[in-house]
């Protein structure tokens, strides 16, 4: 989790809190270093609305949030790479790191197809470093816009 600065000594109740009648917006792989940058190069894969409670009791290290709807219909084609959770008035709280492997937020799916349901399935709040190399933030396959290269 990478938690926006207004937010950074917030405890995970309070991120839970805040979050009521918020969203998590689903992007693509090009995210941005901090919360604090706006998502700019990122393709909004699907966007899922909490409700109030946002969250219910956690089940282990795994939490419980509570959606509007669960799935939600794919508005882009995309695999997700991060996921940004805004407050209700649009504050951005934090970004987690979404997809296969060792990741903060699970997907029924591997990527999405505009149209297509986009199941939410796990959340599990992690602090601290995302898996993804630092030269991995920011970056998209684009002209202009160098690739990682391996060190």
């Amino acid at each position: 989790m990478n938690l926006a600065s207004e937010f950074a000594n917030c405890s995970i109740d309070e991120i839970k809190e805040l979050l009521n009648g918020g969203t998590l917006s689903v992007y693509s792989v090009a995210r941005p270093l901090t919360a604090d940058i706006p998502v700019d190069r990122s393709g909004l894969l699907a966007t899922f609305t909490f409700s109030t409670p946002a969250f219910g009791p956690a089940d282990g290290e795994n939490e419980a949030p509570n959606f509007v709807a669960n799935p939600v219909a794919a508005g882009s084609v995309g695999t997700p790479g991060f996921v940004r959770a805004t407050k209700a008035d649009g504050t951005t709280v934090a970004d987690f790191s979404a997809g296969p492997g060792d990741r903060e937020i699970k997907f029924a799916e591997v990527s999405c197809s505009n149209g297509a349901p986009v199941q939410f399935v796990k959340l599990s709040f992690k602090q601290g470093d995302w898996p993804e190399r630092p030269d991995y933030y920011g970056t998209h396959p684009r002209p202009g816009y160098p690739l990682p290269v391996s060190q």
